[in-house]
């Protein structure tokens, strides 16, 4: 399947799991709406009839209009219009909503002419739960002779009676989120086998190239006429020496990595001095910048140049930094190596003027076997694990690295190493 495919797919896909969340939202919140107005409307319907039960009560008529009003979501307000006795209304308010079938805790409160204040009345819960404390109860001053009741957990017993589609919504919530993460994984899975198709095939050109020429060279030292020419003879079997040697620092950097993915790296730390290993590692790559017509200057400004760290691993550092810049040079390479001090640090700096990195890559140019997108994986040799072999010893040793570049505008690698 195409890419753009794939991201039609995804875009599809979201849309349809976002859309399905909105729904889920909008179905749960308008079942909560419609689950409170029957619960209100159940509450106001009780309440009414304990107010006419009081007025019955009192041998008077009961009331034209409805004595119930709804001050807040949960705070509800019933005109008697005479006095009220606690003990009658708290009688008349359990046996109603007991037939009503509302289980709910329940607080209430009556106004108090002659203090102009709510009198709190009691607590009352089926589950025997006492109140955390006394509720506030808000005057209403339209009324004379009146009751207040609040239900404080009505929030709570609403979301109860909803348990069908509370568990339904997480079921689908959770399954949506299996299948994002499914996606999630398939991708993930795609993208590490797109990379280990291409590490498979760098490394099969890498290795044929040196087998080849090894080839070549050993049928014609398998000549009879071979001997007669020493220089030849010579020549060629540096050919292989050098072919041979190739292949093994290809090999040993595999290892390397594999080594380091299984936590059995094991740094020989000594005192090196960077500017010793900086000048031996610009020695080998002499040869190789001037058939390129290239240059690599050393500006070792650093007047204290000696650390701790693993040699070996350490000359494959600043050997990979400037492998990297040779590569990645176009036309004639031309890289800087310099040094510098910080207070307590050593500050390393590799610097080259070849096609630079997209800012969009910088982090990725560590991972293992990545290598940035050019249209053909075969114009730059290599893994794609050099600078993710360099970006590990560089943690291993607890230094720091940093990386600067701009498209055409080159590359600025810098380790920062602790004195």
């Amino acid at each position: 399947m195409k890419n753009k495919h794939i991201r039609l797919a995804v875009i599809l896909g979201a849309i349809s799991i976002i859309g399905i969340i909105l729904f889920q939202f909008f179905w749960i919140k308008t079942s909560y709406s419609l689950v409170e107005q029957q619960f209100n409307r159940t509450v106001e319907i009780a309440l009414y009839n304990v107010a006419r039960k009081m007025v019955a009560f009192n041998g008077h008529e009961p009331p034209n209009e409805n004595p119930v009003r709804q001050v807040s979501s949960n705070y509800f307000v019933v005109d008697i219009n005479e006095i009220i006795d606690a003990d009658i209304l708290e009688h008349f308010l359990k046996s109603e909503f007991e037939y009503s079938n509302i289980k709910i805790s329940y607080e209430y409160a009556i106004y108090d002419c002659e203090t102009d204040k709510m009198v709190y009345g009691n607590y009352v819960n089926p589950s025997k739960v006492q109140p955390a404390g006394e509720k506030q109860f808000q005057k209403y001053d339209e009324l004379t002779y009146y009751f207040g009741i609040i239900f404080p957990s009505k929030v709570i017993y609403i979301l109860n009676s909803m348990n069908i589609w509370i568990i339904s919504s997480f079921v689908l919530l959770t399954a949506l989120g299996f299948f994002t993460y499914a996606i999630f994984v398939i991708f993930r899975q795609k993208r590490l086998s797109e990379i280990q198709k291409d590490f498979i095939n760098n490394m099969t050109h890498e290795f044929k190239t040196p087998i080849s020429t090894i080839g070549i060279s050993a049928s014609v030292l398998s000549e009879p006429g071979i001997v007669s020419h020493p220089e030849r003879l010579s020549n060629y079997a540096a050919i292989i020496m050098d072919q041979n040697k190739r292949l093994e620092h290809q090999i040993e950097k595999v290892l390397q990595i594999a080594r380091i993915e299984r936590n059995k790296l094991r740094l020989n730390i000594e005192e090196v001095d960077v500017h010793q290993i900086i000048k031996r590692v610009a020695e080998n790559f002499n040869m190789n910048i001037r058939d390129l017509k290239g240059r690599l200057t050393l500006n070792l400004d650093a007047l204290n140049h000696r650390v701790k760290a693993d040699k070996l691993h350490l000359t494959n550092i600043i050997y990979n930094l400037i492998d990297n810049g040779i590569k990645y040079s176009q036309g004639a390479p031309e890289l800087e190596v310099s040094t510098s001090n910080q207070p307590g640090f050593l500050v390393l700096e590799v610097k080259d003027k070849g096609i630079g990195i997209e800012k969009r890559y910088h982090k990725k140019i560590f991972e293992k076997f990545f290598r940035v997108p050019t249209g053909n994986i075969h114009n730059v040799k290599g893994f794609g694990i050099g600078l993710s072999y360099v970006k590990s010893i560089v943690s291993s040793h607890k230094w720091t690295m940093k990386v600067e570049s701009e498209p055409d505008k080159g590359a600025r690698f810098r380790v920062i190493m602790g004195l």
